[in-house]
């Protein structure tokens, strides 16, 4: 994968990633203000019914206090009896229709302390309205001289009751006129308000703290709960105790101190589901791009690889053809010394690509578990002694130097002697390769505690923070602008980790650019 196709991919993945965000943010956002709406359309309809409830309440109580004084007083102080009636003739039927609707004012005198307040009078009316409503049908007969001669009846309907929609309308704007005169903690109760208030809340699935107030022109009442507090944006309210037009001084005020909690709350199952899976697209996501920059880090470490191993082999087949054309020169064929000097580079350059193919079958059977390492009582200053000789001549050739400085007073561990010399030998030929001038390269050992330490310091090019943390990856190699001027394939390393790990034992390093590098291995004693 290219990396223009590498990041588009991403930017598309990012932006699908962001969209599935905002989107359910969105939602939830939207989620929030809908409840709102809706609750507070439920908590306006609690209030209007509670204020007709306290209000219908009031008159019940008027109604039933007039009947009971009706009932008790017997005999009215005064009657009078009004009547008012029509007639309709139809000439088609002959019919005649009498209408009659009479009303009985009966008048009862009463003090003003029946309404329990202090009118500008001593007494007042209560009256008592009844209405009868009579409707006759007669039939019209006539005889022969076309003179009506007699009125025969065909139907009477009558009807006794109360008052009508007009006479209540009137009867009801003078209680509201009186009941405006009676203190407002005499006309309702906290109790009721409470009552009330916690049914419809109930009844409508509002299961929520709440505090309320009845409030006159703006001012608190006797009539509210001990925590209400009146703020203009979290309260509810609604006119109670109207007249006959409409219009109050009085407000029932509610506010919920845990709204937003309650809110909250009624979609927090959706909301931790939309959480979840946003979150689980979001490891998705980064699991994916995580992959990619894998594959892409991969692909091209493995196309280093195969250059270096292009450019390692190379030269060795290179010189392997020409030992082997000079051999076949006539010239050269008698002579025996540059014959065998061509035999020993053939060898040479052969077993330098075996020990390349060995190095990455090695670090493929150590991912596999395939490598058998037995593990014996060996000396681990003989194991750095027998390495230091295998690349000190390379060393000397360059003109530098590897010194020791043994001075762990125990060096047995529990090794395998083949693989352990090979990591010392890699770390010593990392050494090499990254010395631009003649190396220089010192080989401690120190005890610590039960274990020992084998420090291998170099004055090279040392690395960067970057390539301290990717040092021991397999195919990993430092870029620097030209990709074979260090001869590797990035294994040696690798491969000085895997086995160290195996011996349960540590490898890290410490470096900085330009300054050199220092290889730390420990291991524990026997």
């Amino acid at each position: 994968m290219n990396k223009k196709r590498f990041v588009l991919l991403v930017i598309l993945m990012s932006l699908s990633l962001i969209g599935i965000i905002s989107v359910q943010v969105y939602w939830i956002k939207q989620s929030v203000e809908d409840k709102e709406e809706q609750f507070s359309n439920a908590v306006e309809d609690v209030l209007d019914k509670v204020a007709d409830r306290v209000e219908s309440r009031e008159r019940r109580d008027y109604n039933d206090r007039v009947a009971t004084y009706v009932d008790s007083a017997k005999v009215p102080r005064s009657s009078q009896y009004k009547s008012i009636f029509f007639v309709d003739r139809d000439l088609n039927s002959d019919e005649l229709r009498f209408y009659s609707h009479g009303i009985l004012e009966e008048d009862y005198g009463t003090s003003s302390m029946f309404f329990d307040n202090s009118g500008d009078s001593d007494s007042t009316s209560i009256i008592n309205l009844s209405s009868k409503r009579t409707t006759t049908v007669l039939k019209e007969e006539f005889g022969l001289d076309g003179k009506r001669y007699a009125l025969t009846p065909i139907q009477k309907m009558e009807r006794i009751g109360g008052l009508t929609q007009m006479e209540k309308a009137a009867f009801d704007d003078v209680f509201r006129e009186r009941a405006k005169k009676v203190p407002i903690h005499d006309r309702v109760s906290k109790q009721e308000i409470e009552l009330l208030l916690n049914r419809e809340l109930e009844n409508r699935g509002i299961d929520i703290d709440f505090e309320y107030g009845v409030y006159s022109s703006g001012f608190p009442t006797k009539i509210k709960s001990k925590k209400f507090k009146f703020k203009n944006t979290s309260i509810y309210d609604t006119p109670i105790f109207r007249d006959s037009e409409g219009v109050t001084d009085f407000a029932l005020l509610i506010s919920f101190p845990n709204k937003k909690k309650f809110l909250m709350g009624s979609i927090m199952t959706m909301a931790v589901l939309s959480l979840i899976f946003v979150l689980v697209i979001i490891i998705a996501y980064s699991s994916a791009i995580y992959q990619l920059i894998q594959q892409k880090q991969i692909s091209e470490i493995k196309s280093d690889f195969i250059n270096n191993m292009t450019h390692e082999f190379k030269t060795p087949i290179a010189t392997i053809n020409l030992a082997v054309e000079a051999i076949r020169n006539p010239k050269s064929i008698d002579d025996k010394d540059k014959v065998l000097r061509y035999l020993g580079m053939i060898r040479d350059e052969n077993k330098r690509m075996h020990a390349q193919v060995e190095n990455v079958l090695r670090i493929s059977k150590l991912e596999k578990n395939q490598l058998d390492i037995s593990k014996d009582r060996v000396d681990a200053h003989d194991i750095i002694n027998d390495a230091i000789a295998h690349v000190e001549l390379i060393v000397e050739d360059r003109g530098g130097y590897v010194k020791t400085h043994l001075k762990a007073e125990r060096s047995d561990v529990l090794a395998n002697e083949m693989h352990f010399t090979n990591v010392i030998v890699n770390v010593l030929d990392n050494a090499v390769k990254y010395s631009p001038e003649a190396p220089k390269i010192d080989v401690f050992t120190e005890k610590a505690k039960n274990s020992i330490i084998i420090k291998v310091q170099d004055q090279g090019s040392g690395m960067s923070k970057v390539v301290l943390k990717k040092v021991f990856e397999k195919f990993y190699r430092e870029h620097t602008g030209n990709i074979h001027n260090v001869k590797g394939h990035g294994l040696g390393l690798a491969y000085v980790k895997k086995i160290i790990d195996d011996h349960q034992g540590e490898v890290y390093v410490e470096s900085e650019k330009g300054k050199g590098s220092t290889f730390y291995i420990k291991l524990p004693l026997i």
